[in-house]
């Protein structure tokens, strides 16, 4: 059916002039509500006010307008039932074929300092969702709109098909109101939730970005939600691949931690090697030199734009993803070349694209955390010996990384670079002896190094397997059983020691 009366009423009205006057130029009778309709008669375009169709003013200080069996029945009304046709008629319900709605910024209201609960709960908009509903519901004849991004769209259909618009476009629009509506619920529960300090639920929806080749295996099916695209542009190479967004995610995390220029190798999501240089290609060099091996197939991150030093060296290996917050002209022409390298521009920083919620799936429902952010570190001396400033740097260096390391997670490290990684292990001492032997292949020497721990040592064993392998200070958080005999250990070999207080599983 051919649209002849529209209901517009917009609180965002980017753009809507400019719809509202092509409608009228296709014959659309417009009916409009307060602010709406005073921005379209300025416009010079004729429109008719809710009040005037409704044939009731608008009450409660705007808080009653639309929601009248005028506005509801004729959105609502099965235009091919002759028995909803003549109650219809009876009841003076002119069709509504067309319902343009974006809701009272409530997110946008609440996401101020200070703002009172009686200033967010004026902004929670009734009319505007019961609307958006009603239309949404009987898509069969109603088109509705909640996305001025959809004005075109529209019209063009309505140029197509000689001002109808399709049924397939109906229900396209119809469920982007229902997730519109949806999402917004959601919004004013949680806030008010908050506000209130009552029991809740846990909810959460998000646009899809991409539907994925496959997941970890190429049996499971998966897909990309969010906004993933605000904080990363790709600029060359193959699609993403699900374990390629885990790893970037991971990538960006760990070079989140330092603002010196740094490169990290990563594979499977766990460190292979990181360094930092004045020199980026310097930072590179003793990144891969932590591990020659395990970098293959793997991701690079950078916190400095890639130049064509840097290029070269990186392309000698094969990588799968390079992360970094630009690439130079030489260097692009250089990484180009290799077909399914996927080039990634971080658009944001690493604290802007860093999740702040941690979800994971259990049986039967989520598990929802605070995400692991910022690195603070307590410095809480608790052997004899203080650590020189050169062992302070590299003991800060290594519990930076081992943040990002699957736990029992050990690191040997240097002030400028790791030196031996042990991750995932059932047992500490385990990880430890696992970072020792990456490092004696390496031919890298762990004499004088730092040795970090993601979670206290809960015997003197690791602790004096690291003092064997050359360590000479030690950083974990503390909290076992035997601290006493742990300090001790270190205290009879020399080695001085921090507890931080702050522990850093990663499952």
């Amino acid at each position: 059916m051919k649209i002849a009366r529209a209901l517009i009423s917009v609180s965002n009205k980017k753009g809507i002039a400019a719809f509202a006057r092509e409608l009228e130029r296709q014959g659309v009778d417009i009916i409009s509500t307060g602010g709406t309709a005073e921005l379209l008669r300025k416009s010079k375009i004729p429109v008719r006010e809710i009040s005037n169709f409704t044939s009731f003013p608008e009450v409660l200080e705007g808080r009653v307008k639309t929601l009248h069996p005028r506005v509801h029945g004729g959105l609502l009304y099965k235009r091919d039932n002759p028995k909803h046709i003549a109650e219809a008629r009876e009841c003076g319900f002119d069709p509504i074929d067309l319902v343009v709605v974006n809701l009272y910024p409530f997110e946008e209201t609440v996401a101020k300092p200070n703002v009172s609960l009686a200033e967010a709960i004026e902004n929670i908009d009734i009319g505007g969702p019961s609307m958006i509903r009603s239309a949404a519901k009987n898509y069969q004849s109603v088109t509705v709109v909640v996305d001025p991004g959809d004005y075109e769209v529209v019209l063009e259909n309505m140029r197509d098909h000689h001002g109808e618009t399709t049924l397939k476009l109906r229900e396209h629009l119809a469920i982007k109101a229902f997730i519109k509506t949806s999402n917004y619920d959601r919004a004013i529960s949680t806030f008010l939730n908050k506000e209130q300090e009552t029991e809740g639920s846990f909810s959460l929806s998000l646009p899809l970005v991409m539907r994925l080749r496959y997941g970890e295996n190429p049996h499971q099916t998966a897909a990309l939600y969010g906004e993933f695209s605000k904080h990363f542009e790709k600029l060359h190479g193959k699609e993403l691949s699900f374990n390629n967004i885990l790893d970037i995610n991971a990538a960006t995390n760990l070079i989140g931690e330092f603002t010196k220029p740094t490169v990290a190798i990563l594979k499977h999501s766990n460190p292979c090697g990181v360094g930092t240089d004045n020199d980026l290609g310097e930072a590179w060099e003793k990144a891969f030199a932590t591990d020659k091996q395990a970098p293959f197939g793997g991701v690079i991150v950078c916190n400095r734009p890639v130049n064509e030093v840097l290029a070269r060296a990186i392309s000698e290996i094969f990588s799968e993803v390079i992360i970094a917050p630009d690439f130079d002209s030489k260097a692009r022409a250089i990484l180009q070349k290799k077909k399914n390298l996927r080039l990634m521009r971080a658009l944001t920083s690493p604290a802007e694209a860093g999740p702040i919620t941690d979800i994971r799936s259990v049986a039967g429902g989520l598990l929802v955390q605070d995400a692991d952010r910022g690195c603070q570190i307590p410095q809480n001396i608790v052997t004899k010996r203080a650590p020189t400033e050169s062992e302070l740097d590299a003991m800060l260096f290594g519990w930076r990384v081992v943040k990002h390391v699957k736990s029992n997670a050990i690191v040997y490290a240097g002030p400028d670079r790791t030196l031996g990684i042990g991750a995932g292990q059932m047992s500490r001492v385990d990880a430890s002896r696992i970072a020792i032997w990456k490092a004696n292949e390496a031919g890298l020497s762990l004499k004088g190094s730092a040795v970090a721990s993601d979670a206290f040592f809960p015997f003197a064993d690791g602790l004096i397997a690291a003092a064997e392998a050359g360590a000479t200070c030690a950083i974990q958080p503390g909290g076992s059983v035997r601290d006493e005999e742990v300090i001790a250990a270190a205290n009879e070999r020399d080695v001085a020691m921090i507890f931080t207080g702050v522990r850093h599983f990663r499952h």
